[in-house]
């Protein structure tokens, strides 16, 4: 990603993005009693909703956002609330690899398209590690998220990305958000195959 995207990032969280959003996915939120508590990474985490709730719930959490500014308000959250997050800002666009080393009981990527990316996501599940994982869907119904269609899914392209996984939950179409938006999601819960 380049230093320009970057920046829109940064600006974008400084000029208060998804602050109307502090909820976790409700996707996580609905599965968290069913998944292993342990060690956690939020990808992609933004100002770090994801990440503030697995680390209330118990989990040790590593959250990687590419804009400081989102990773800096994370911070602040997490110092209001007094829970630990350890905070990494990496471009996953020019470095899929400098994802922290693990390993994860559970992996939580949500929304952010980057194919590239499940490699790393994979060789960092602990043994039974899970993944929950939330991609916006392509779709011809208008709904929140990315109009391009480079940030959507396919249908199927998720499953196919975990075929060497094995599905606890999937599901691919319209949902109603926390804050009452809809969107087209294609989300995967699974585990790693030992």
């Amino acid at each position: 990603m380049s230093r320009e995207e970057r920046d829109k990032w940064d600006a974008r969280y400084r000029e208060g993005a998804y602050s109307e959003r502090p909820h976790p996915t409700a996707l996580l939120a609905d599965w968290l009693d069913r998944i292993p508590r342990g060690h956690a990474l939020d990808v992609a985490c933004g100002a770090g909703r994801n990440a503030l709730f697995l680390a209330a719930a118990g989990y040790a959490v590593d959250a990687v956002d590419i804009s400081s500014a989102g990773l800096e308000r994370g911070r602040a959250t997490a110092a209001e609330r007094g829970v630990d997050v350890s905070w990494h800002c990496v471009d996953l666009e020019e470095h899929p690899d400098e994802l922290p080393r693990g390993p994860y009981d559970l992996v939580a990527w949500v929304r952010y398209v980057n194919a590239a990316l499940w490699p790393s996501v994979l060789s960092r599940l602990a043994p039974a590690g899970h993944v929950l994982v939330e991609q916006h869907l392509a779709t011809n119904v208008e709904v929140i998220g990315p109009t391009s269609a480079a940030f959507r899914l396919a249908p199927g392209e998720l499953a196919r990305a975990a075929a060497s996984l094995v599905t606890v939950y999937a599901h691919e179409g319209l949902i109603v958000d926390p804050d009452g938006r809809t969107a087209a999601v294609a989300q995967l819960i699974a585990r790693r195959r030992d």
